[in-house]
């Protein structure tokens, strides 16, 4: 794992997708208002962090790697401090064209319970890029990098046009790709060197209709899946679960997760995506790179909010699973 950690320490990868500000308002509750039968919130704090998209390039430069991310950043406070925060971190910020507003998730946690959430965002066509626009904006991105990472959060800014054009131009110059999918807004793509869907959204991509409780059919999905899209390697996240591996169509192991106490599932699957790349990047055989990336989210689901890991705690974390 320390070798892994500094070969990762190496690379330089580029993240597109729909970024985020994530801004948590921390809070008590002990009383009900008079006006309605809810809670009042004394608000103690906010703080601020980067979600979706940017929270995958958080999680890269956490892990050692170097990170650039190319999304939408309103011209507003919210995009303001979200670059703030990347350009604290080191991360090269690349903002898309668009008339959107920044994606602002508010979340209102009271005794470390989420007790809501409250999104901001405009419609999905104010966050894509004019097609015209995209190859002059990612060639010289893409030439730089070792990796291209798609983060699609549903939000507009990844578009059929971008995906294709983006994932050509990692092809000409031979860089790995890597799509973290949301099948609820379909978007076309084929043959990446690795597909992460979670439970859901694999059985989405597989075109399955399933009803509560019911078994997953991994086998079915994963030929369903590789049919349509071809990916090199297909890694399923199936929260408590662990990581479900297929090569070619077809299921294989297994490999349980390493979380020892869940607090809060937020973010892991960008913690995830970005392990899986930087450790299949970086060398590792897809069971090393899932290993890697089953540490890493077992590190973060532990901790509350959007979060990151670092190679120490890792490290750390196999030490006492040792």
């Amino acid at each position: 794992m320390k070798s892994l950690l500094k070969k990762i320490s190496k690379l330089h990868i580029l993240v597109v997708g729909d970024v985020m500000l994530d801004h948590y308002i921390w809070g008590d509750a002990q009383r009900i208002s008079p006006e309605a039968p809810v809670p009042v919130i004394d608000v103690e704090r906010d703080t601020y962090s980067a979600g979706g998209a940017a929270n995958v390039a958080l999680n890269i430069t956490s892990l050692g790697a170097k990170a650039t991310i190319a999304g939408f950043f309103g011209r507003d406070d919210a995009g303001q401090r979200l670059k703030g925060i990347l350009t604290q971190k080191g991360i090269q910020t690349v903002s898309t064209p668009g008339s959107g507003s920044t994606i602002v998730k508010t979340r209102v946690i009271v005794r470390r319970q989420q007790l809501c959430r409250l999104d901001r965002e405009s419609p999905q066509p104010h966050y894509a890029i004019d097609p015209k626009l995209i190859e002059a904006t990612f060639d010289k991105l893409v030439r730089k990098c070792d990796a291209v990472i798609f983060s699609d959060y549903a939000k507009g800014m990844l578009t059929d046009e971008l995906v294709a054009k983006v994932s050509a131009l990692a092809r000409e110059h031979k860089k790995f790709i890597a799509i973290d999918p949301k099948p609820s807004r379909k978007i076309r793509f084929f043959e990446p060197d690795i597909l992460t869907p979670n439970r859901k959204e694999a059985l989405q991509l597989a075109g399955i209709e399933q009803e509560p409780h019911q078994p997953f059919p991994a086998a079915e999905i994963c030929a369903r899946i590789y049919e349509q899209y071809r990916p090199k390697h297909l890694v399923i996240t199936l929260s408590e679960d662990g990581m479900l591996l297929s090569h070619q169509g077809k299921p294989g192991r297994i490999v349980p997760t390493m979380a020892r106490e869940v607090f809060d599932v937020s973010g892991a699957g960008d913690t995830s995506i970005a392990a899986l790349t930087l450790g299949l990047v970086a060398g590792a055989v897809l069971e090393e790179a899932t290993q890697l990336a089953n540490l890493a989210a077992g590190v973060v689901v532990g901790k509350l909010g959007t979060a990151t890991v670092t190679p120490k705690e890792i490290l750390e974390h196999v030490a006492e699973e040792n």
